[in-house]
């Protein structure tokens, strides 16, 4: 399998450093789409702040992960679903640091969550 960043700079606007604009797969036998996924541990407590639910939510990913025998380095795109636009910057530093500084293309949304105490959700595809 072969990814290829697509990240143009004519005609378009510049993606920043943590992501690009498009991600090319070429040979992919397998993909996997992963529902929004909490901060939460797995008793299902939302962890206690930002940074926590970061290292939660990116725990329970790398299982989801690993049950479909694929790492983080199979994953080519993410949604963040922020509680607040203020977590915008540690979300992001979170992803390229869970990524080993890989970028894909991602897009990050305000939202209200289903519990109040629920602070990040986020949905990835990967191909394998």
């Amino acid at each position: 399998m072969e990814m290829i960043a697509r990240n143009p700079v004519d005609g378009v606007y510049p993606a920043t450093g943590d992501y690009v604009h498009a991600m090319e797969v070429r040979g992919a036998q397998r993909m996997l789409f992963v529902s929004g996924t909490m901060g939460l541990d797995p008793a299902g407590k939302a962890g206690a702040g930002l940074t926590e639910q970061l290292e939660l939510v990116w725990n329970n990913i790398r299982a989801i992960l690993a049950s479909a025998e694929m790492t983080v380095g199979n994953i080519v795109r993410q949604t963040s679903y922020l509680r607040d636009a203020s977590y915008a910057e540690e979300n992001a530093a979170a992803r390229v640091a869970a990524l080993g500084g890989r970028v894909i293309p991602t897009t990050a949304i305000v939202v209200q969550t289903l519990e109040s105490d629920w602070l990040i959700e986020l949905e990835i595809i990967a191909v394998a």
